[in-house]
């Protein structure tokens, strides 16, 4: 039996600042605060638990106070900085602020304060979890924080910023430790495990690492729970059925069935989770965490890699075709409250199973969006199937070149889309060319005919026709600037000019709104009517089997 047993969490507590894991940011800050002789008198750890805030102060105090210091590496072999790695150093005292909150603890402190360290050249005071001090331990430091001896730094550590009173905040340079990187304490599990002669399989290490939430010191601990249940070979189902976690390719698998709409597939793998007594609040997290790496590869690939790894961000790049970026907005919503019912119901299998089926019917709704889009394509890829108003003659062949794209244009046509229209015979001057494209519009699609006629033409610049809007009509400007809209608008355009047109829109302070008098011999007799009578608005009505119902 070893008396002297170290768990790892201590074993391996980094003892300078290279060697702590995945707060670069703030190291490097210290070592140039000591390069350049620029330290501040307190200083403020923030973060959540296990990320090294205690560990960085000690590694600052030995830098401060080391034979050789200030300096950046500390030597590790002095007097010093070994009685400040076992914690018994006289110049680096360190105080729970949960126990020492009072004001009569702060009172003795702000007396010690002015006698001078006893070997080193700082007297360097930590306070851990310093937001538990009450306000009258607070205003009681005040002055001391603000004004302390040459001799004397502050290095305060905390879970909870906000319960810090701000004045104390405002004496204080704050550095906020982040969450580790899942791929960082997975790196940093193996490095132990080969410093331990442990086998370590890279599934397993990779789960330990998800499960610690960020916290190398939970993924220490859990490490050292794992060796003490399995020996020297620890592989992912030892994880998994000490710790209740659910395996990766499970939470991967059931995310799939999701989203190809699966679900009586899903929810076999919910109740096989649940029969094997897995925790269910553990799997929803696990399941949201997993559509949040979905989230972040679909807008940052580059960010997802360096967090998880090259492979697993492979092999989630299937599952990011499936699904558009607002619906995957949409299903971490419903999971995130659902996970927030599950805390406290008795039967969380039935939070999660309806969670499921209310995700998919979710996915297998048209949102607005895509209604929009389908109409476009309607009037676009369709268009052969719909014969214009008015039983104008369509044009049997495309021009024989088609026009370059503008370098102006600032939203490329839509792929596929395909405006068919009737080309006149001579090219129009620029003073009629709105006044025929207001004319075109009400004849081929008559409902985006108000937002036309919000705009303003105010002239042809180069290949750009400008057209202005109030503020008042901001929503009128974005609903033309969609990708099918704008397209129809910039063919149109280059049809009726006999030139390739791109349309530049934007927002004018000294434009108004034109009153309904003005724009009344613009408009149909009948809006509703002309609607009804539009055939894309009855192709849709076909396809949606709606109908129209007057207000």
């Amino acid at each position: 039996m070893t008396v002297n047993y170290q768990v790892f969490a201590r074993k391996y507590r980094p003892q300078n600042f290279d060697s702590v894991v995945g707060q670069e940011h703030i190291t490097r800050t210290l070592k140039n605060a000591i390069e350049q002789d620029r330290l501040a008198h307190a200083y403020l750890f923030v973060g959540p638990r296990g990320v090294g805030k205690t560990s960085t102060a000690r590694i600052l105090a030995k830098a401060l106070n080391c034979v050789k210091g200030p300096i950046v590496t500390p030597c590790g072999e002095c007097d010093a900085c070994r009685e400040i790695a076992q914690g018994i150093s006289l110049d680096v005292l360190e105080i729970d602020g949960a126990s020492n909150n009072g004001v009569e603890q702060v009172r003795e402190l702000r007396e010690n304060v002015r006698f001078a360290p006893a070997r080193g050249k700082f007297k360097i005071y930590i306070i851990d979890e310093v937001h538990m001090l009450s306000s009258a331990a607070f205003n009681a430091l005040l002055k001391t924080l603000e004004e302390p001896p040459t001799h004397v730094k502050f290095i305060f550590a905390t879970t909870e910023p906000q319960k810090v009173l701000p004045t104390i905040l405002s004496r204080c340079q704050r550095f906020d430790l982040r969450r580790i990187p899942a791929a960082l304490i997975a790196s940093h599990l193996q490095f132990i495990a080969r410093e331990e002669k442990i086998s370590l399989d890279d599934r397993a290490a990779h789960a330990v690492a998800r499960g610690a939430e960020g916290g190398l010191r939970d993924a220490e601990s859990m490490l050292d729970q794992l060796v003490a249940f399995c020996g020297d070979k620890i592989v992912e189902e030892d994880v998994l059925s000490i710790f209740g976690f659910t395996a990766g390719q499970t939470v991967s698998l059931l995310c799939e069935h999701i989203l190809n709409g699966a679900s009586s597939k899903a929810l076999a793998v919910v109740h096989e989770q649940s029969e094997a007594g897995k925790d269910l609040s553990r799997l929803m997290t696990d399941l949201i965490l997993h559509l949040r790496d979905l989230l972040i590869l679909k807008a940052d690939p580059e960010a997802i890699e360096e967090e998880l790894g090259e492979d697993i961000a492979g092999s989630l790049k299937a599952q990011a075709g499936l699904i558009s970026l607002d619906r995957l907005l949409e299903l971490i919503e419903q999971f995130a409250a659902a996970e927030s019912r599950m805390k406290w119901a008795p039967n969380k299998k039935l939070h999660f199973e309806v969670a499921v089926i209310k995700a998919i019917q979710t996915l297998s709704q048209a949102t607005l969006t895509e209604i929009i889009d389908a109409l476009a394509e309607l009037r676009g890829g369709g268009a052969g199937s719909l014969p214009p108003q008015g039983g104008t003659k369509q044009a049997s062949k495309p021009p024989a070149s088609p026009p370059a794209p503008s370098p102006v244009s600032m939203v490329p046509a839509v792929s596929g889309v395909s405006v068919v229209r009737e080309r006149p015979r001579a090219p129009v001057e620029a003073a009629a060319l709105w006044p025929a494209v207001l004319e075109a519009v009400r004849e081929r699609r008559p409902f985006i005919l108000s937002w036309v006629e919000s705009g303003v033409f105010l002239g042809v610049e180069g290949d750009s026709c400008l057209i202005g809007f109030p503020k008042s009509q901001g929503l009128a400007l974005e609903s033309l600037m969609r990708q099918g809209n704008r397209a129809f608008l910039e063919d149109l355009l280059s049809e009726i000019s006999g030139r390739p047109l791109t349309i530049r829109c934007e927002i004018r302070e000294d434009l108004a709104v034109a009153s309904p008098s003005e724009k009344k011999d613009d408009l149909p007799l009948d809006p509703a009517e002309a609607l009804k009578n539009d055939p894309l608005i009855r192709k849709a009505l076909e396809i949606f089997k709606g109908e129209i119902q007057s207000a």
